[in-house]
């Protein structure tokens, strides 16, 4: 599934109040899918709390195809998961303006655990220039279970 949000107005493809770059306006963003109540939108600083969730078990990508190169200094994630114990792993890609093939950022797993943490919240210090694409790619299940992809914040500066 594509998704596409249309008209990006110059005036506002800055920064949040937060600092936070606003990615409903900076970027366009493709993912693989998603359910219909836990839309990707929500995980983007919207002040929906629901945040995103796919719409089936296995691998999904998130993908931000910017309108314009931008800097990148900090990458904040944030899953979270209250209902199945599983190992999820992740990877944060990115190309630049010139295209090309994307760079691993940083490869991790997690592990879910109603006796352990039910939250991972990542933040990374990053040094990024012309960045024009940056992926998220999730497996939720190392071990090939049914749970489904989620991610409750993405934020970039």
């Amino acid at each position: 599934m594509r998704k596409r949000l249309i008209t990006p107005t110059a005036e506002r493809l800055g920064t949040l109040e937060q600092g936070w770059l606003d990615l409903e306006r900076a970027a366009v963003v493709e993912v693989t899918s998603e359910d219909e109540h836990f839309p990707v939108e929500s995980a983007f600083g919207s002040g929906d709390e629901r945040g995103w969730r796919a719409a089936a078990p296995g691998h999904q990508t998130i993908r931000l195809i910017f309108d314009h190169p931008h800097r990148l200094k900090c990458v904040s994630l944030v899953f979270e998961e209250n209902e199945i114990e599983r190992t999820q792993e992740f990877v944060l890609r990115w190309s630049s303006e010139g295209g090309g093939a994307l760079k691993e950022i940083v490869r991790q797993q997690w592990n879910f655990s109603q006796h352990g943490s039910m939250r991972e919240v990542e933040q990374y210090q990053v040094d990024l220039h012309s960045v024009k694409v940056l992926e998220l790619v999730i497996k939720p299940d190392i071990a090939g279970g049914a749970a489904r992809a989620s991610l409750k914040s993405l934020r970039l500066s």
